[in-house]
């Protein structure tokens, strides 16, 4: 482990290097009056920082680099700082619809950051049911239409041998909403719910027909991803090659892969930070990720992201991502409990 000194010195080249993205230098670290130490000693304690591998040493300067070790330990510091202010971050989720809600999110992370911003929405399994309709389209046609507590909708087209009667589409629509509104669509009691035995065989035969669409929503819905800033992070020159801007594109190709990624900050108590080498998928070894949880006070329902170089404004990307976090799950407690 590093001496204080030496702790001090590490954080003062991390900073540095962290704002002009160039080797940090014995004579530029001397001119620090926070350190107050000689040339000479700060020479020995960056030699010191190296062996320890947190510091590296490009043949072309006699400057330092903090390794992927050095900006873990750098970004621990900031995590365990609970005397950080909150950063001001102005959010418009005045929206009922929760599709607005992560969509503007996103945008105004990627704008205040100049990173890549991706929010996770809530699993369509934690909505409720608001309104269904059941529509005619044609004599035999006919589209369920499902109206989320989150604002939600979801359309289901359904095609039968025969004409359906105008009147029992009618009166399965009045069934539904009175025996599925209020309900998750992830409950099990779904089915339960439109197998009453008072029914009628026709009655019974036509809910069975209708039946997935609810039964099959939450099993067949993907998560949904909003991504802001890709373009940004480019045309900034935040990406050191086209290398790296490939290896971006492909993780935000690879969906799957993504949201494995994202689905770990919903197990940590504060904020996720992965750094370079530290992200298991090869394409992002290059990048740095800043993840927060948002949800209901008894259950996390999504995350809060930010994606850039390794050469990122950690202490500002953390403060970003926790406050969004935070005002994105008041705004889901308010529509979970209007709902």
């Amino acid at each position: 482990m590093p001496t204080e000194r030496q702790e001090l010195i590490l954080r003062k080249v991390v900073e540095v290097y962290l704002d002009s993205g160039v080797p940090v230098g014995s004579k530029t670290l001397s001119a620090d009056p926070d350190l107050g130490c000689r040339p000479s000693t700060i020479r020995n304690e960056l030699a010191q920082l190296e062996e320890l591998g947190l510091l590296a040493h490009p043949h072309t300067s006699a400057g330092r680099v903090p390794t992927d070790a050095a900006l873990r330990f750098f970004v621990d510091g900031l995590l365990a700082d609970r005397a950080q202010p909150r950063r001001e971050l102005e959010l418009s989720l005045s929206s009922r619809e929760v599709d607005e809600a992560m969509r503007a999110t996103t945008e105004a992370l990627s704008q205040v950051s100049n990173l890549l911003a991706i929010v996770t929405a809530p699993p369509i399994d934690t909505a409720e049911i608001r309104h269904i309709e059941v529509l005619s389209l044609q004599p035999q046609v006919l589209m369920v239409v499902i109206i989320t507590s989150t604002g939600g909708v979801s359309k289901r087209i359904f095609t039968f041998e025969r004409p359906v009667d105008p009147g029992l589409a009618a009166w399965a629509a009045a069934y539904l909403n009175d025996q599925l509104t209020g309900m998750d669509l992830g409950a099990r009691t779904l089915h339960r719910r439109l197998t009453d035995p008072s029914l009628s065989a026709p009655e019974r035969a036509f809910l069975d027909s209708l039946m997935p669409a609810f039964t099959e929503l939450a099993a067949t819905a993907q998560d949904t991803l909003y991504v802001e800033g890709a373009g940004r992070l480019i045309a900034e020159h935040r990406l050191q090659d086209l290398d790296q801007i490939n290896e971006l594109m492909t993780v935000l190709e690879r969906r799957r892969d993504l949201l494995a990624m994202l689905r770990r900050a919903l197990s940590e108590r504060d904020v996720l930070v992965r750094i370079g080498a530290e992200n298991e998928a090869p394409e992002l070894q290059s990048m740095a990720l800043v993840a927060a949880a948002y949800g209901l006070p008894a259950r996390k329902l999504g995350t809060v992201s930010l994606m850039g170089p390794v050469r990122m404004d950690y202490g500002e990307a953390i403060l970003f991502v926790r406050e969004a976090a935070h005002q994105l799950s008041r705004y889901i407690e308010t529509v979970y409990d209007d709902a």
